[in-house]
């Protein structure tokens, strides 16, 4: 007698493996019918709230690299760092498409001009299929919106929004730059002006000050605006941020690993089950970061984090008064 699969036992209608949440590979594949790797690319841009525009020094958290640390160098081609991401992505899989991605810093922040430029370039590289780009809330005027929206009928386009959490006094801590009101200004302009474009959201758990209730009342506010993808981060600390000063000086302790995968699976249970899950979890660069440790095991946190969805007997958007 077979012995029946986890998957063939999963509940879960956005899925075909033992995944109990949209995977971004599950998206991936029913959209392109294929195999895609997202490339990430350096185009070179910075931030207001590192320029002085609003504030200095950028998130408490951030890199030097801005979120980029595992991009190639900006000083090469476009071409050139697609092509050696492509690489890399090679050695792990047969890669049959591409959706280049601009990942570092806040890739809206120039003049339109510099913008069509990246971007036309970014859509003629070998294989791709779409465009990814990251950027905030307070660094999309109306002639980029404008771009973007007519962008978005050419290819499939996500906006990803950092927003990292709803509540502003935390914003303010971790020196973010813009309210939330500023982000639910600008996805209500985004739905408006760009309806084909897909907008993602960045939040992070383990943020100075927040406790659990906080961080899953970020996501129930963010699952009520119905996001096309939610990337869900922990926050870890780095060398040469001033959360690593903090860290340091004993001032911010990381979160444990057991008390973030639950905080996961109380995430997943929030959000639709529509809305594509992105990321669950992150690590910095090896030889940078501090803590947690626990961190650089990706794989077998997103492990821990299957087995207590099943333990739980529970999916993506079971406790979501949104799922449909």
């Amino acid at each position: 007698m077979s012995k029946i699969t986890q998957s063939a036992q999963n509940p879960f209608r956005y899925s075909d493996t033992n995944k109990r949440y949209h995977t971004y590979d599950y998206y991936l594949r029913h959209t392109f019918g294929g195999k895609v790797a997202k490339l990430t690319l350096d185009g070179g841009f910075t931030c207001p709230n590192i320029d002085g525009t609003c504030g200095t020094g950028g998130c408490i958290y951030c890199s030097s690299h801005g979120s980029g640390d595992f991009t190639a160098s900006s000083a090469l081609s476009l071409a050139e760092q697609y092509r050696v991401q492509r690489e890399k992505m090679s050695l792990k899989w047969q890669v049959e498409k591409c959706i280049p991605y601009f990942q570092a810093h806040t890739n809206t922040y120039a003049p339109l001009s510099r913008l069509t430029a990246l971007f036309e370039e970014a859509l003629t590289l070998p294989d791709a299929v779409g465009l990814n780009i990251a950027t905030r809330a307070d660094c999309l005027p109306d002639d980029v919106l404008d771009y973007l929206a007519v962008l978005s009928e050419r290819t499939v386009l996500t906006i990803e929004l950092g927003l990292q959490t709803v509540h502003d006094d935390t914003a303010a801590l971790i020196n973010r730059g813009h309210d939330f009101a500023t982000f639910l200004h600008t996805y209500s302009r985004i739905r408006t002006r760009a309806p084909r474009a897909r907008i993602g959201v960045h939040l992070i758990f383990g943020l100075p000050g927040e406790d659990d209730e906080r961080m899953l009342d970020t996501v129930r506010r963010v699952a009520a605006l119905r996001p096309d993808e939610v990337k869900l981060h922990l926050l870890y600390v780095v060398e040469g941020t001033v959360l690593a000063d903090l860290f340091l000086r004993g001032e911010y302790k990381a979160l444990e690993r057991e008390r973030y995968i639950a905080l996961v699976a109380d995430a997943i249970e929030l959000l639709p089950p529509e809305t594509v899950l992105g990321r669950l979890t992150g690590d910095g660069a090896p030889d940078t970061l501090l803590a947690p440790l626990w961190s650089r095991k990706k794989l077998t946190v997103l492990n821990d984090i299957d087995k207590l969805l099943v333990a739980r007997n529970t999916w993506q958007g079971k406790h979501s008064r949104l799922e449909s």
